[in-house]
């Protein structure tokens, strides 16, 4: 079975997305950055 990081990666066909564990919350987080680069496809994401 797929971890959680692996689900999620896949939602996004493997391209990049910085993510951290925190391990005391048992927690991803991600970058918000990244994740609107990759659905906006924008040559700037910074400017959401």
């Amino acid at each position: 079975m797929n971890n959680k990081l692996e689900i999620i990666l896949n939602l996004f066909d493997g391209k990049e997305i910085r993510s951290i564990w925190n391990s005391e919350k048992e927690e991803y987080y991600f970058s918000v950055v990244d994740v609107i680069n990759v659905l906006t496809e924008s040559k700037d994401p910074f400017h959401y």
